[in-house]
């Protein structure tokens, strides 16, 4: 019989809310600290579905142990609230921002509370709060102080559904990572964060965490540090010249024509020595207006009546432009070396450009050799017969020397694109003055509130649906007391999510984002669970934002996050991400009214390797809840006083290696080592009551409402509790346990020297009582023994 899983979920959950003192985290603790935090969820209009609560469900798991381990665990809840999507929301409902957000975070919260995760509540945080973006608005103008913040007219990447400018990181292959659309390109004013100042910072400091590896390449590949050199061509009867950096200086020889990207500002200051200039604008409409060709058929206009210098042999070459060539990396503009690129050479084969072999080793007529390990370079003049390597190194010198060139460092990473043109986001504190300029708004006017208004939705302009607002926009210089406007764009999303984990450290305090004290006690975080889908953008910004802070003194450690953890989604049953678009999201309201809370949580974290996509099994979820109607069965049965050897030594396994599996973050294993005992428990008549505690420990992270239950019955509060320490002595050193298996299935365990031989275990397996009396009557087909591992008897 099912046991009543709702009577005792609420139960608890009621017992949890009004005890938190028994297990909230507490300020200044001698205990040693923990610091559990998953990402903040985002609040949206569809609740959670299943695939959110994974990672949640893991940072739960985690916290309930390292309490059990006796650690002091902050494991805080908060809202991610400003952003598109609640606007876009509220505009379909005719509702304003602020009220749909605070009805998303009340279902949000109700399902939250509805999983038992023990969360700290006192420090539930709101980055639409007052309070909150007071502080996010404060450190931005400390990056406006130290100037790394600061407004620039420059293309950018533009949503026509959205109505706003997107960072290079919300662009996927050229179309709006939130809404799908295609994007353009727009020249706007837009403030912009200067990452690219902590390029190597951010690098470095991945040395000294424990990241996943694929998280760190990203990372790495996404700033993309290149070492080489910057060099000068010069434009043929102009005083104009194209400035190219190249990670390899090595093929300089073998530069037989120049590109240009779509948006370099030297083809509109030459349009009127380029004889094919109304082709050569028509090309660039077109590929503004497309996803960058980097991987299909390579396009381009040859731009007629200029010609660049080679520097190095005085060669005239011809200059194009093409799409395969990126505005924002490098100069807008490259030399290509179509004998020792890939892309080049495909490029001179469409169009049938020269190829120039320089260096020795590959097959031009068949494609471009790109050894820079083995080459030795030919047609280079003085520098001919040189390894690749020496070549680099020599060929930039003699750029220096003779003011052709210099080495350079260069980086992908471009600045952060910080203005968004929307309301629902944190209005950015700068004043424009005609007698002062641009005026930081004075901390003691903080926060910048958003004017409450009915209308609010983008305009087709590209301008901020706040600058038609002239109630707010017009106000006075803070300087000169004289008339100003404000700036009316609003910050991204990423803003408030930026520094969130620095602020559950002290959510109450109205003087700073958070004391010195609490931040030296708290930080960094221990463990940080998150979606890979964040490696380049949250993940990012957040390590730029507090290694910016930790620079100017503020906090104490210069990267906040000692450990990331990232989950993979969970599919939907047709394979798919679930997707509301796609109408395949499973509600947990209704999985939990079947089965209860508990078995999701286990589930969950059963359901397949943590870190890996998997699919959702609506089979799998009642073998769980079978398992714990198990679990209850066997732990219900009479207490044992009796040592029994097999036993303890079963369970020693047990504790050993669902405590490594759980270190290890291999939640599946540990439960599938649980499901195991309590297999073995259930051929038991009476059970140890240490057993039952030690196993109801254990399983308490998973399934903590059913478990607390059952200890109770024996009068034990969990919170009083530790978590079982392996005993090695209780093991069997030169004995080893056998599991016996008739048919398949498991029947008995036997206890032998690991010495035995097959034939004496064959003697030994059929006397076991046991399966004697199993065997009775029966037929044996075939006896076969798995060294070390299993007995498994056929019989008929």
């Amino acid at each position: 019989m099912n046991y009543d899983f709702k009577t005792i979920e609420k139960k608890w959950q009621k017992i949890w809310k009004e005890n938190p003192d028994a297990w909230q985290a507490k300020d200044m603790s001698e205990k040693p600290k923990f610091y559990c935090l998953f990402e903040f969820p985002y609040p949206s209009g569809d609740g959670l579905h299943i695939g959110h609560l994974r990672g949640q469900t893991f940072a739960d798991v985690i916290a309930r142990k390292k309490r059990l381990e006796g650690f002091n665990v902050m494991n805080p809840i908060g809202w991610d609230a400003f952003g598109l999507p609640t606007e876009n929301y509220a505009i379909k409902h005719k509702i304003h921002p602020s009220i749909a957000t605070a009805i998303n975070i009340k279902n949000f919260t109700r399902q939250e509370k509805m999983m038992g995760y023990l969360l700290d509540w006192s420090r539930e945080i709101n980055t639409t709060d007052l309070e909150y973006f007071k502080w996010t608005q404060w450190i931005f103008l400390k990056f406006y102080e130290h100037g790394l913040a600061y407004k620039a007219k420059m293309p950018i990447n533009w949503c026509p559904q959205c109505k706003i400018g997107l960072a290079n990181e919300e662009v996927i292959d050229g179309f709006c990572e939130r809404c799908g659309t295609q994007t353009e390109t727009r020249e706007i004013n837009q403030w912009m964060l200067k990452i690219t100042a902590y390029a190597d910072k951010l690098i470095e400091g991945l040395k000294n965490v424990d990241f996943p590896e694929q998280v760190k390449t990203q990372q790495i590949n996404w700033i993309g540090r290149s070492e080489g050199a910057m060099i000068k061509f010069q434009i043929l009867n102009t005083k104009c010249q194209i400035d190219v950096f190249t990670t390899r200086p090595d093929t300089l020889f073998g530069a037989t024509y120049m590109v240009l990207s779509p948006n370099n500002k030297l083809i509109q200051e030459l349009k009127n020595k380029i004889s094919n200039i109304n082709e050569v604008q028509k090309y660039i409409i077109k590929s503004n207006n497309s996803p960058q060709n980097l991987a299909k058929n390579k396009t381009g206009v040859e731009l007629k009546g200029i010609k660049a210098v080679n520097p190095v042999n005085e060669t005239e070459i011809p200059i194009w432009v093409s799409d395969y060539v990126l505005d924002d990396y490098g100069t807008g503009a490259i030399m290509a070396v179509p004998a020792h690129d890939e892309r080049d050479y495909a490029f001179a084969k469409k169009f049938n450009l020269p190829i120039t072999e320089v260096i020795q080793g590959g097959d031009i007529n068949k494609s471009a050799y790109t050894d820079i390990e083995n080459g030795i370079l030919i047609n280079s003049g003085e520098f001919s017969g040189l390894k690749v390597k020496d070549a680099i190194e020599k060929i930039s010198l003699w750029l220096e020397n003779n003011g052709i060139g210099k080495k350079e460092i260069n980086y992908k990473l471009r600045d952060w694109v910080f203005s968004r043109q929307h309301y629902w986001g944190e209005p950015i504190p700068i004043i424009y003055c005609p007698n002062c300029g641009t005026v930081p708004l004075p901390e003691n006017q903080l926060p910048l509130k958003l004017p409450g208004v009915e209308h609010y939705e983008p305009t087709n302009t590209g301008e901020s649906p706040l600058s038609k607002m002239t109630d707010w926009v017009n106000t006075t210089c803070p300087k000169c007391y004289g008339k100003a406007i404000r700036e009316t764009d609003t910050m991204p999303n990423w803003a408030g999510s930026s520094w969130y984990f620095l602020r559950y450290i002290d959510p109450q305090n109205t003087h700073e984002f958070a004391s010195q004290d609490k931040l030296k006690y708290w930080m960094p975080v221990d463990l940080y669970e998150g979606g890979m889908e964040h490696t380049t953008l949250h993940l990012l910004y957040s390590r730029f934002w507090n290694q910016f802070l930790y620079d100017i003194g503020l906090v104490p450690f210069p990267e906040p996050y000692k450990k990331r953890v990232s989950h993979g989604i969970i599919l939907a049953s047709d394979n798919k991400k679930m997707s509301k678009s796609l109408g395949n999201i499973i509600n947990p309201d209704e999985i939990i009214d079947v089965y209860g809370a508990d078995t999701v949580r286990t589930f969950e974290m059963f359901i397949g390797p943590f870190d890996q996509a998997i699919l959702w099994d609506p089979k799998g979820i009642k073998g769980v809840s079978r398992f714990l109607n198990k679990v209850r069965e066997n732990i219900l049965k009479p207490d044992s006083g009796n040592y029994d050897k097999i036993l303890n030594a079963n369970f020693q396994k047990t504790i050993k290696g669902v405590t490594s599996d759980i270190d290890n973050n291999c939640m599946n294993t540990a439960i599938a080592k649980l499901m195991n005992f309590n297999n073995f428990l259930s051929k038991c008549d009476k059970i140890p009551r240490e057993v039952k505690k030690d196993f109801l420990i254990m399983l308490n992270i998973f399934a903590p409402h059913l478990t607390s239950e059952l200890l109770e019955k024996q009068n034990i509060d969990v919170f009083t509790c530790f978590w079982p320490k392996f005993r090695k002595e209780n093991l069997l050193d030169e004995e080893l346990i056998l599991p016996i298996q008739v048919n398949g299935k498991l029947r008995s365990t036997l206890i032998v020297n690991r010495n035995t031989s097959e034939k004496e275990l064959k003697e030994i397996v059929v006397k076991d009582k046991r399966i004697a009396e199993i065997l009775n009557n029966k037929k044996i087909i075939k006896i076969i023994i798995v060294p070390l591992k299993i007995i498994s008897i056929v019989v008929k």
